[in-house]
């Protein structure tokens, strides 16, 4: 709203009638007129006392507010009342249009295939049958949860008004025929499949809870990784300190919007050039992203950087194949250790200063990982989610597991290997889409360990839109379930101890990487809704709201900066649970769909090092954003789309929200409501980006 004008903005700042207020009226204020914020303070006597006298002893009578100064007050009140409705007015209109162009559109998830990157064409396309398999049964239940309310409904209504005597009888025959059939035969295996997801959810819930407080022990005590041996000395005189032959690999495959700040940020790493060299390993299939990215690694070149280019020509097994032929060249034997760095990764000039110290005198040390920080974590609500989770990961899980057990996940980027530890692990292997899990888990059953550096930093994108998110989060989820069916035999041969095959069997795989998704889903978006047409099986308000509730505490504890948003966490963490159990069955059941590999869409959005590093070439970075190339550049169209799993998975929440009203449950409408509501926001491509 505009701030006020006219006879509003003239009207003298003394509130209570002027002159009037200093002449016993009431006690003096100053309204400030700062539009949407406004204030009141009152303006003391300057010769008065605590107690109320004056400088002679004469006590001051008290004075009350009078009607001019609360009619003042409840007129400040209603205009921030009205800024408050107009910008909720604003936002829901803005919903509204965003959701009517998602429908106009008719754009679905089942369209997204035919418009991904080439990567993911070499991949076994699955049935059309197979892949609908999940959101057919979401869709039974919808259908069965309408014919349910609609009964429930019509039987309320003939005990609270009474229909004509043969319609009431068949109903209440009918009713009550459905309520013992459902006590005696629905009712306990619901019930019995309730209570194994709440026993499941505690242990997880105890799991993550004792990460957490290996967390605040280490910040406690105050726990570090330090090297074995003394800090390295200054870069100047290379011969004096401890800096090997280092290898950089930057896969990257069709991301033209971020290849040339990854590219200057490793170029710009603080180490001797004759001790470094960089590959930019490019899979791209597209002619004109190819030239550009070849045009810069040679500008580099004759700045210098010892930088090479190299292009695949049979492009197998995504980003492990990629890696997997770089480390095929004869020169790589000169080398000790190798530093990774996905397209969109941009490492401070100390990177290798703070992470390959650690490997001196420690033989055993076979990765040390960096963690993630994030150029665009506040650019709109996905982002901001997805920051919460990610900063629980690297603070808590990566931290934890590296400090007290050696071991954690690798992520695949921001890391330094031992090139030795690669090799007697077997090196790179294409056999699932987690390469770099799997490379982790071999080598941990080789007796190497792991250091992880909270302390240390490398600075990448989030992905923006939900799209990219979701195909993300499916490859994340799928991954780790085909490789938990290849290792399996060999974790239980390995010669280690008993309770690192415990660890790594029970909580690694199952309980981080299968139970999470499966409770996740199962009891929060199909049991608690079942629980409201069958109230014969119930769901108690501790496991619906309190430890949840705890649960997202814990996790924000590391970003605290977002604590406004540990609602909508929560009620995000529920709604992505569908992509994750579906992901997880897929790869477990080697579905056709746990083998795509659809690389994440960047943006190219900037740190303000890249800035930096790159302000000296501004105008040469310009012309290479415009193709040398007569090739005509395509430009692919992004998209809103429509989820229909998650669409009818709102309707039904929203379904069982509308049943349990007749049963007075408070706790559980108001969960069902909000989990729907985020479901349908979701379902209409409402929380990422939004493409006009």
């Amino acid at each position: 709203m505009a701030p006020w004008s006219g006879f509003w903005g003239a009207r003298a700042v003394l509130a209570g009638g002027g002159g009037d207020a200093f002449r016993g009226g009431g006690t003096p204020v100053v309204v400030k007129m700062d539009n949407p914020n406004w204030s009141i303070s009152e303006i003391d006597a300057g010769d008065e006392d605590e107690d109320g006298f004056f400088a002679g002893g004469r006590r001051r009578p008290r004075r009350g507010k009078n009607a001019k100064q609360i009619t003042w007050v409840l007129l400040l009140k209603a205009h921030r009342a009205a800024g408050c409705l107009a910008w909720l007015a604003s936002a829901a209109v803005a919903l509204g249009c965003a959701a009517r162009r998602r429908v106009a559109a008719g754009r679905t998830d089942a369209d997204a295939a035919d418009e991904e990157s080439p990567a993911a064409a070499s991949a076994p396309s699955p049935s059309p049958p197979r892949r609908s398999r999940l959101y057919a049964f979401i869709r039974g239940l919808l259908l069965l949860s309408l014919f349910l309310l609609a009964a429930e409904l019509a039987a309320h209504a003939n005990g609270r008004h009474g229909l004509a005597a043969p319609a009431a009888a068949a109903l209440g025959a009918l009713h009550a025929a459905w309520v013992r059939f459902r006590a005696a035969y629905v009712a306990p295996p619901l019930q019995l499949l309730a209570d194994a997801c709440v026993a499941l959810f505690l242990v997880q819930s105890a799991d993550r809870l004792v990460q957490s407080l290996g967390c605040f022990y280490i910040h406690l005590k105050r726990l570090k990784p330090s090297p074995v041996s003394p800090a390295l000395p200054d870069a100047e005189d290379p011969g004096a300190g401890y800096y090997p032959m280092v290898l950089v690999q930057i896969p990257m495959c069709n991301e033209k919007e971020v290849y040339q700040q990854s590219i200057a940020a490793v170029c710009n790493l603080d180490w001797p050039r004759s001790n470094i060299l960089v590959q930019v390993l490019d899979d791209s299939d597209d002619p004109i992203t190819q030239a550009l990215i070849r045009e810069e690694v040679e500008r580099w070149q004759q700045h210098g950087a010892r930088i090479v280019y190299r292009h695949r020509v049979l492009r197998e097994g995504y980003k492990a194949g990629n890696l997997k032929s770089a480390m095929s060249c004869s020169y790589v034997k000169d080398y000790e250790y190798v530093a990774i760095f996905d397209a969109d990764f941009q490492p401070y000039p100390d990177f290798l200063k703070r992470t390959v110290p650690h490997f001196k005198d420690n033989e055993e040390l076979g990765l040390v990982q960096a963690r993630w920080s994030f150029v665009n974590k506040d650019e709109n609500l996905l982002t901001r989610l997805q920051n919460i989770n990610l900063c629980f990961h690297f603070e808590v899980e990566q931290q934890v597991n590296g400090m007290f057990i050696n071991f954690f996940g690798f992520n695949g980027t921001a890391g330094v290997w031992r090139i030795k530890a690669l090799e007697d692990s077997g090196g790179w292997m294409e056999r699932t889409t987690v390469e770099d899990m799997d490379i982790a888990v071999r080598a941990h059953l080789k007796g190497w360990k792991f250091v992880f550096l909270n302390d240390v930093e490398c600075q990448c994108e989030l992905p923006e839109s939900y799209e990219a998110y979701r195909k993300q989060q499916h490859r994340w989820h799928s991954g780790p379930m085909q490789l938990f069916r290849l290792c399996l035999p060999d974790i239980i041969r390995c010669k280690m101890a008993f309770w690192k095959k415990a660890n790594l069997i029970f909580l690694f795989f199952l309980l981080r990487k299968l139970i999470l998704p499966f409770y996740s889903f199962t009891l929060f978006c199909i049991i608690l809704p079942l629980t409201m047409f069958v109230p014969e099986a119930e769901l108690p308000d501790w496991v619906v709201c309190y430890i949840p509730a705890l649960m997202s505490f814990l996790n924000i504890l590391p970003s605290p900066k977002s604590f406004p948003f540990i609602i909508p966490y929560l009620l995000f963490e529920n709604t992505m649970s569908v992509t994750k159990f579906n992901a997880m069955v897929s790869g477990l059941f080697q579905l056709g769909s746990a083998y795509e590999w659809v690389v994440t869409k960047k943006s190219g959005r900037s740190s303000e090092f890249d800035l930096a590093v790159l302000s000296p070439n501004m105008d040469h970075r310009k012309q290479q954003q415009r193709p040398s190339s007569t090739l005509p550049m395509e430009k692919k169209e992004k998209y809103n789309r429509i989820y229909k799993k998650e669409l009818a998975l709102s309707l039904l929440l929203l379904t069982a929200a509308a049943r349990s009203l007749l049963s007075k449950q408070g706790m559980h409408f108001y969960f069902l409501l909000f989990q729907g509501v985020s479901f349908l926001m979701v379902g209409l491509d409402l929380i990422g980006e939004d493409v006009k």
